[in-house]
């Protein structure tokens, strides 16, 4: 694993320099997006939809936009300058016992490590928490987002759990929760209690489930390789373009102009205005004019 952050643990008047690493992996097979004719890698480009130019990552700010439309544009420098009280510092606010907090709430689980000269206090907050039954209920900002977290111990380590806030966990409304309740005859209620009972487990074991798609698609990928099922994509030779739609419609345009264009009249085209319409008679007229407007 690799550290993700450095910072502390407040508590009280202790502080505990930490690193902390990300406690949970995605497993799901990584697949990308290709041409199915010859195995090419689709590739997607940021570009502006007003010029339609691609635009380099260190030009790209965050905007909020208004119900007119209208963009307020926020640069990364105005974003650092935001006040963060919580910025590289985990702060203990209280502690609560485990069960009173929904896991609705909870977001994204880390492991804290103590940093070499920070051992000695961690292990004392760890024990400590561990003996109280109770985890801690803390403040944090991550890549510029402030969050509460669950401090506890697992496996002899500290664990933070970022939560939710409170009006991030959307309301159940639906319709079923204000009309009348149905009838349950007991007899349904005793037996959906005995199908409970006969599922249940005094504790959960999560190594006994397996995932099964997982594992086909591993299956899959091995054989195909093992047949000899692959391509190699041909060497990329070109960059490829934004495509602007605007000006590929004015070239079509253009290019259709040209080609109902007769050779002859080439130079009279060229020179087009408002007398376009008039007789050809009146085209050395035209002629004679042309000077003046040069």
């Amino acid at each position: 694993m690799r550290a993700m952050w450095k910072g502390s643990v407040s508590f009280g008047l202790v502080s505990i320099p930490i690193q902390m690493y990300a406690a949970t992996e995605n497993k799901n097979v990584s697949l990308r997006q290709v041409h199915e004719a010859d195995g090419g890698r689709i590739q997607y480009k940021r570009f502006c939809t007003i010029d339609g130019q691609e635009v380099p990552y260190a030009e790209i700010a965050k905007g909020y936009e208004l119900p007119d439309g209208e963009m307020v544009v926020i640069t990364d420098a105005e974003m650092a300058e935001l006040p963060l009280s919580s910025q590289r510092t985990i702060d203990v606010l209280e502690f609560v016992p485990l069960e009173s907090i929904d896991p609705i709430q909870y977001d994204r689980t880390y492991y804290l490590e103590p940093q070499k000269n920070a051992v000695k206090p961690y292990i004392v907050l760890r024990d400590a928490l561990h003996k109280s039954s109770q985890v801690a209920v803390a403040k944090v900002a991550v890549r510029q987002r402030e969050s509460m977290a669950v401090l506890r111990v697992h496996a002899d380590v500290l664990v933070m759990t970022t939560m939710l806030w409170p009006d991030e966990v959307r309301e159940p409304d639906f319709p079923f929760l204000r009309d009348d309740p149905p009838q349950i005859r007991p007899q349904e209620l005793t037996m959906a209690g005995s199908l409970i009972d006969s599922l249940a487990e005094p504790v959960f074991e999560p190594d006994k489930y397996r995932d099964h798609y997982r594992e086909a698609l591993e299956e899959m990928i091995e054989a195909k390789v093992a047949g000899d099922e692959t391509t190699k994509p041909a060497a990329v030779t070109a960059k490829a373009d934004v495509v602007d739609l605007m000006a590929a419609l004015q070239a079509s345009v253009d290019a259709a102009k040209k080609s109902r264009r007769p050779a002859d009249s080439a130079e009279s085209i060229s020179e087009a205005s408002d007398e376009d319409a008039k007789p050809a008679k009146k085209k050395p007229a035209a002629r004679k004019r042309a000077p003046k407007s040069a």
